[in-house]
């Protein structure tokens, strides 16, 4: 899929106001995987997403592919610390992180429901209907496992090279 100038520009314009939103930038203080953040995560999920996508040949809505893979883990609560959360983040944190984006964003249906899909296999009952749905699903496992697999030993000085490089998608 190529994309014009005008495509790009477009899509860096919107990955740079999440980039910089105060809202989204409270995702800094939310932990995830191994000493990673939501924030963190997102963003490398984003990049991802939207280079896989670009790969395909079909159409595909980048836009929603974009805002849905910042937005998946918008959820800003830390469910390790909170007990009552920690059974059942798995399942129920995407729709958390959607009815939080769709509070305090404008966005559309769509990405609502990729944000909600996010989460298969482990929440089996949500399969990603669409092929949006589907990359915003891989890349966030891809990314997920990577971070799960990186030692905390090396986390500091890896998140300090992912900070540099979630700095402009393209």
């Amino acid at each position: 899929m190529k994309l014009s100038l005008e495509e790009k520009e477009r899509l860096e314009s919107i990955y740079q106001s999440y980039l910089n939103n105060e809202k989204i930038l409270k995702m800094n203080e939310v932990s995830m995987h191994r000493g990673s953040n939501t924030y963190l995560h997102s963003f490398r999920v984003a990049k991802l997403a939207i280079k896989r996508a670009l790969r395909r040949k079909k159409y595909l809505d980048l836009e929603s592919i974009l805002i849905a893979s910042i937005l998946h883990d918008y959820y800003l609560y830390d469910w390790r610390k909170d007990k009552s959360k920690k059974k059942h983040h798995a399942k129920k944190h995407p729709f958390i992180a959607s009815s939080n984006a769709k509070r305090d964003f404008d966005i559309s249906d769509k990405v609502c429901e990729i944000i909600e899909e996010h989460m298969w296999p482990f929440n089996f009952k949500c399969f990603p209907n669409t092929k949006e749905a589907r990359i915003v699903n891989n890349a966030d496992n891809t990314v997920a496992f990577k971070e799960v697999l990186t030692s905390i030993k090396h986390k500091k000085k890896r998140m300090n090279k992912y900070m540099d490089k979630i700095q402009t998608l393209f």
